[in-house]
């Protein structure tokens, strides 16, 4: 099995909901991500716990991945890299497309993740906004660039989303068994596929739904991570074979875009902030959230139903003044 390196605090807490149970008629319960107790909290720290043991295994010198520039998981690798003494480095656009550039409002690009990446001292080599593809031949080309200096580099894929980060979610789902009974439905933001496809993997034959909602708008992606599934099967030895069509996907809350908040993900963060004191992201819980709150209230959603939090929470001081409404105010209240 993969050996792995302690970064997180687990198992991390596993608590119903009251209010917003009472108010949708489920019993809703969250799983914090947010609170693993480090870099800020978030699941990319499950799977890095395996890429950086792998990393050490290799000898890296210095590990090197893309993403958006207010990437999540850049700034808990940053972090694992310091507690190392590795070297980090990506390549970063402030917001990467599939097909074309989408409008909208954007975050900040100096607060949020990308403060605390640069406190990480986290090597941010910035492009214009491209295609994804783009992206990840900029990132070779870093990689390349500093294996010519004579550099060890270890490659890690966008979102750690590889064979070694989709393990760190089966023993994830391991994690919730030892928490209490099963849920009928376990709620989470879906994008770059190891926590889906590890859960997935984790909960085949069983009768927990394992539920994803999109935060990229293609609906290929479901090839993806059936693609990542079979990598898993080869690490674990397994013949899960997940297919396209087992992955539960919903993409009707992407908002805008990749990377950009929406009205409804806005909605379901103030709702969750004011109804249980929880903090969400507005780029991937709180656009599940959003779904969440959408089916519970059609009445699609029902029974012991749990909510992942997979963290994202300093995206939030890279909010935009206009995206917090009227709840921007200071004087009487």
């Amino acid at each position: 099995m993969p050996t792995r390196v302690p970064l997180i605090h687990a198992p991390t807490p596993l608590h119903r909901l009251d209010r917003v149970s009472a108010d949708l008629g489920i019993d809703l319960w969250i799983k914090r991500d947010d609170l693993t107790g480090f870099a800020g909290g978030g699941n990319k720290g499950r799977k890095l716990e395996y890429l950086m043991a792998d990393a050490l295994a290799e000898g890296a010198e210095v590990v090197v991945t893309c993403g958006a520039a207010q990437s999540n998981f850049i700034r808990q690798l940053g972090a694992a890299c310091a507690r190392f003494g590795i070297r980090c480095a990506a390549a970063v656009m402030a917001l990467p497309f599939e097909f074309e550039r989408p409008t909208g409002e954007q975050l900040d690009s100096r607060n949020g993740n990308v403060l605390l990446d640069a406190l990480l001292d986290v090597y941010l080599r910035t492009f214009p906004d491209s295609t994804w593809e783009e992206l990840y031949g900029r990132a070779e080309e870093l990689a390349m660039e500093l294996e010519a200096q004579g550099q060890r580099v270890y490659r890690i894929p966008i979102g750690g989303s590889s064979p070694l980060g989709a393990y760190a979610f089966t023993q994830a789902a391991q994690e919730i068994s030892g928490q209490g009974p099963e849920f009928d439905e376990i709620v989470f933001a879906s994008s770059s596929g190891s926590t889906h496809t590890g859960l997935a993997h984790a909960y085949r034959g069983r009768k927990t739904r394992v539920f994803g909602v999109a935060c990229d708008p293609e609906p290929e992606i479901a090839e993806d991570f059936a693609e990542l599934g079979y990598k898993l099967d080869s690490l674990l030895g397994t013949s899960v074979k997940l297919k396209p069509e087992e992955f539960d996907l919903d993409f009707g809350f992407v908002g805008p875009a990749y990377g950009v908040p929406s009205q409804e993900g806005m909605a379901a963060l103030k709702y969750l902030a004011k109804a249980e004191g929880v903090f969400l992201d507005p780029i991937y819980s709180g656009k599940a959230f959003a779904s969440l709150l959408h089916r519970a209230r059609e009445g699609s959603l029902s029974g012991r139903v749990l909510f992942w939090h997979t963290g994202g929470v300093p995206t939030l001081f890279a909010l935009p003044e206009s995206m917090l409404g009227d709840s921007f105010t200071v004087g009487e209240p």
